[in-house]
Formats: C-alpha cells, structure tokens, sequence
C-alpha cells in the first residue's frame, strides 16, 4: 500500500475511533439525572463511601417518602431512608442554590431588596454595598432578620415612635446612644445601669465598635440598648399582627389605635388558631419526662421550631418563658429596644453580638487555604480526636432555682438529667452501616429501637455542670448539689478531644457558639434564639434563606431533645458526614462570622432604624 494512502487510512480510522467515543461519553452523561451527576463530580474524591451502583445493575426499588411539615419538622417514615441523610442532600443542594444567586452588583441588589421587601432600599445603601465589596462580605442580600426586627415599626407612626423612644430612656437597665449631624460619632447621652455596672457598659461599647469605621457615613439617630442577657420587649399578636398589616398596606397606627392589654401570659403573643391557643402546655410541669419517642422527628427549619405558638412544649421545658411561669403582660405598644436576643415572642431589635471569642485568634484564612487545621493550639484536627461522646460543660444557669421556680424544667436541667440518667430507656433510630452511598441510602431505618440509656449514656455521653451551682437560692442551691455531680471546667485541651460538642442556652443566647463553630467538631446547637448571622433555611422553601445552614455547618437539636440519640448515633455511625459538616461550619466561621460581616450586619441593621424611626421615612429611601 503506498505510503499516502496508509497515512489516509490511519488518519479516518484515529477520527471514526473519537468519534466514538464521544458519542458514548455523550450518551452516558445525558442517561444520568444532572443533579446527581454534578453531585458525584463535586463530592467523589471527599466522599468515597458514597457511590452509585455498578454500570449494568439493576436499581433497588424506591423507599417510602418522609413528611416536611408546617411547624419546621421532618417526620420519619420507617418505610424511608435514614432521614437525616435527606436532611443533609437538602440542606447542602439549597446553600450551593443560595450562594449561586448571590447579587453580584449594587444593581442586582437594589432589584433583589425591592424584590423581597417590597420597597427601596434605604438611604446609605450604596456606601454600605461599597463596604461589603471592599470586605468580601458573603451573601449581600440575606438580611431577613433584619427585616424580622423592624418590619413591624413600619406599621406604627414615626411619631408614635419618637414618644415611645423617650419613654424608654427612662427605664433601668437601658443605655441610649445617639448620632448627630453636629456629632458623627455615637455618644452616650443617659445611661440608666447600676453604678457596678462596668461590665454591663463595656458590652454596649463592644457593640457599637462594630461601626466606628463607618459611623460618619450613618444618618443621624438615637437608640436605647439593654446590655442584659434576655428580651423583655414582649408582643402581643395582636397589636403585632395589626402592626404589619398596617406596615403592608403603607399605613402607620398610634397608640390609640391599638387595643388595650387586658391579659397576661406567653400565649396572648400567639395566634388565635396556634397550637398554643388551642393546646397551651400543661403548666406547673408535673415532672421532667423523657423525651417523647413517636413518631420520630428531626429539624428541618431550625427557626420554625424555635417557635412556641407551634411548639408549646417550648413554654414548658426553656428557662426563657419558665422563669415567668405562665407569662408576663405583653407591651401596650411596640418598643423600638435593642437587645442582646430575643425570641420569636419578642420584638427586640438585635445587634450582633461580639461576646466569648476574639476576632484575631483565628484570622480569616486565604482563597484556597485548607481549613482542616486547629482553631486554637490545643484544638486538635478531625483525624486525631480520640472521643467520640457528646461533649458539654456549663454553669446552672437558664432559670433562677428556688422553691417557687420550676427550675428542674429548665433546658440546662433536663439535658444534664437525661444525660446521665441510668435508668429508663429512650428509643432510637439505628444508623445504617457506613458503606456505599448507593446501598446505605436504599435500606429503610425502620422503626426506634428501645434502649436502655444505663447503656448508652455512659459510652455516648459526657455531659455534666461546673463548678458549683449558681443562680439559685442557698437552700435550692444545696438540693442541686445533691442531683448532680459538677466537675471542673474543662479546658481547650481536653475539649479538643472530642469529636461531637453540644451548645445550649444559658440565660440567654449562647456565648461560645463562635468559638465552638471555629473549632473542628462537629457542633450540636439547642436554641430557641434566632442570632443575627441565622434566619434558619427551611427546606421546603428556598427563596428566603439564611446566612448558616443548619445539616451543613451544623446539627440543629429540638429542645425536647426527642432526636439528641438518633443524631448522636447517626454520626458515630457516619464518621465521614461528622467530619465534612464539621469542616464546613469551620469553614463557614472564618469566611462569613467575620469583624467585617459583623460591621456590614450592624450598618445595615442601624441604616434600616435611622429610616424607620425617622419623621420623613420617604426622604430616607435610596434612589437612584
């Protein structure tokens, strides 16, 4: 064969072989569910127990589907998978969504804010976008609880608003700063805490140094802020509900307008139609009972069930509506206070807080800089923890004990009671074997085993009080001593051990949650208060989202505690899931839990107040 006609040969036979195999690689690539191809692709090399079956074998049939319901649950069907590995594949698919639609220009985020608030943006809004690029600051449009706060102070007259503002300077416990024209720096004009008050004042300056960079491009304003744990500023539904109808339609209320407070008790601040309206929790509590067992059920809108007009056990198991017993008289009208947290029965304005941790202790770290490494020296990586218990330590606080509280039912009480309870049992959701993706998610949980928890406290575990006990009465004081062991605190040495770590309120909302998500385990987080950085995802609707992601950075526990024991057994089961979680809340801490992102929340929270709280709302629109 000549010489030209061989290389002619070799030549369409090298081209009909591409060709080939292109055709295939295209054929194969378009049969495969698009989602579940770009998740392998992202997830293989991290996740190599994960895996699809065998090209040629035939797929198992399709499990039982799991029940998302109104009140921020997920109900397990024993029929279905492990619920939580649904919980995760959610969770994770919606954070990538958000993250994807972030406003990428000042633009885009106008159109966005319009979009979701229904009005313009307020004035300032350019200067602060000019801060969020300059900072890097992650998720420019997800401020929900933002509009949370002052959405309601729409629907009442600035006016009304101004009288309330004075009124407030007046109570203890209260700081009012302000910032005028003549003055660009806040300035503290009456403060009315305790003359030992020091501690109490330098929390306020800690706050406010959030702004000092930016507070000469802020409008005028002034604003009362408590420096104490808990919110008191509590709503009536009614006049809240009248309040956003009126902030809806464009219309504001006075005092007049609103109806009188005639009863008292956590209930009025819940719709006539709530569950707890219509099914208000047995109160005093009898005794501290176990954790309800059926039917099993897991967080998937962390915010929603931190609700208690849909959870009314929440009234009847949190030391936040305890302490009260069955409820203060709601406030008469709305009170623009700010305060350190607040509850969804409350109408506190909250800052971000910079309580417990050090903003230079952990600096944030470069683009592809790997954040498998420790948030402090003692805090030891995924691979080298040795202790696979549960992890808390904490004071008795919560509630303050005495005869006349109902103390043992607090959220602190309960959790160090169950936990090292030796007797009863509670009943639990085994996690299947770890293996192949692909046959773990295919095997039905079935239905809670009984177990005996003298069993598995003891290996699952590690939960006690420090010290001694403190806000009780001496006599109180004496009886908790009785209950419980209290042991030494635990230092960052010992705790970065541990592979799972539990963080719970206190008196308020927790301080050590920064530091915690900063660290490399794998957190557990019980609260019923919503923080700045967490309008809660909730997995049945993904348009309003949130800055964290509970599945993703973390593993949202109820207050109950009904799913601490399928939770705990399901990532001692699943080492790999523990580890990538606890990664990406690390992750997630150093790049969006900021100075910067803090600075960027409080500029916007304050931009939002100065316009609301302003006598001519209209002049303080952003227009462009």
């Amino acid at each position: 064969m000549p010489l030209s006609l061989r290389t002619t040969v070799l030549r369409r036979s090298f081209i009909a072989i591409w060709i080939v195999l292109v055709l295939v690689i295209s054929f194969h690539t378009l049969i495969q569910p698009p989602f579940r191809l770009s998740w392998k692709l992202r997830h293989f090399e991290s996740r190599p127990e994960w895996a699809y079956p065998p090209e040629g074998e035939q797929a198992l049939p399709p499990l039982g589907k799991h029940t998302l319901t109104s009140d921020g649950l997920l109900v397990a069907n024993p029929h279905g998978p492990h619920p939580i590995f649904q919980l995760i594949h959610d969770a994770e698919a919606a954070w990538e969504a958000k993250r994807e639609r972030a406003s990428k220009t000042l633009q885009e985020a106008v159109a966005e804010y319009r979009q979701r608030y229904r009005r313009s943006p307020p004035l300032g809004f350019d200067k602060w976008w000019d801060y969020v690029v300059k900072h890097r600051v992650q998720l420019p449009d997800e401020y929900d609880e933002i509009f949370e706060d002052i959405e309601p102070f729409w629907g009442i007259d600035p006016h009304e608003l101004a009288r309330t503002q004075q009124e407030l300077e007046q109570v203890n416990g209260v700081v009012t700063v302000q910032k005028t024209d003549a003055n660009p720096q806040f300035e503290v004009v009456r403060s009315n805490l305790p003359s030992d008050g020091q501690r109490l004042r330098e929390g306020i300056n800690n706050v406010l140094a959030f702004v000092n960079e930016v507070e000469q491009d802020l409008p005028p304003m002034r604003m009362s802020i408590s420096p104490f744990d808990n919110p008191e500023m509590f709503s009536s539904w009614q006049i809240k509900s009248m309040a956003l109808e009126a902030a809806a339609n464009g219309t504001t209320l006075t005092r007049a307008d609103l109806p009188p407070i005639t009863e008292h008790g956590w209930i009025q601040g819940c719709p006539p139609d709530s569950p707890a309206r219509l099914h208000p929790p047995i109160l005093p509590p009898s005794s501290t009972p176990l954790p309800p067992s059926s039917p099993k059920t897991f967080i998937a809108s962390h915010r929603d069930t931190m609700n208690p007009c849909m959870h009314p056990s929440l009234l009847a198991t949190h030391g936040q509506f305890l302490s009260y017993k069955t409820g203060p008289y709601p406030k008469p009208t709305l009170v623009p206070r700010f305060s350190l947290c607040g509850t969804v029965l409350h109408h506190d304005i909250r800052p971000p807080v910079p309580y417990g941790w050090d903003f230079d202790s952990d600096p944030e770290p470069e683009e592809n800089e790997e954040d498998g490494g420790g948030a402090f020296g003692e805090d030891l990586p995924w691979e080298h923890k040795t202790n696979e218990r549960l992890d808390w330590r904490g004071r008795t606080t919560g509630i303050y004990a005495s005869p006349d509280s109902w103390w043992a039912n607090g959220h602190r009480q309960r959790l160090v009671t169950l936990a090292n309870s030796l007797e009863g049992n509670v009943s639990v959701l085994r996690a299947p074997e770890s293996g192949m993706e692909y046959e773990v998610e295919a095997t039905p949980v079935g239905e809670p085993e009984r177990e005996q928890l003298a069993q598995i406290n003891p290996s699952w575990m590690d939960v006690a009080f420090t010290d001694k006990p403190i806000g009780c009465d001496q006599g109180t004081c004496d009886e908790m001593a009785l209950i419980w062991p209290f042991l030494e605190m635990q230092g960052r040495r010992e705790e970065g051990q541990y592979k799972f770590i539990f963080d719970v309120d206190g008196n308020g909302w927790s301080g050590r949650f920064k530091r915690l998500m900063t660290s490399n385990a794998l957190i557990f987080k019980a609260t019923i208060y919503p923080e700045w950085c967490a309008y809660i995802l909730h997995l049945a609707c993904w348009l309003y989202t949130s800055r964290i992601a509970p599945w993703v950075h973390y593993v949202p526990i109820q207050i109950s505690y009904a799913d601490l024991y399928d939770t705990v057994a399901f990532f001692r089961e699943h080492d790999a899931l523990a580890r990538r979680i606890a990664r990406a809340g690390r992750a997630w801490s150093r790049r969006h839990w900021r100075r910067a992102d803090m600075t960027a929340y409080m500029y916007r929270l304050l931009l939002e107040y100065a316009r609301v709280t302003s006598l001519d709302r209209e002049s303080m629109d952003y227009i462009k």
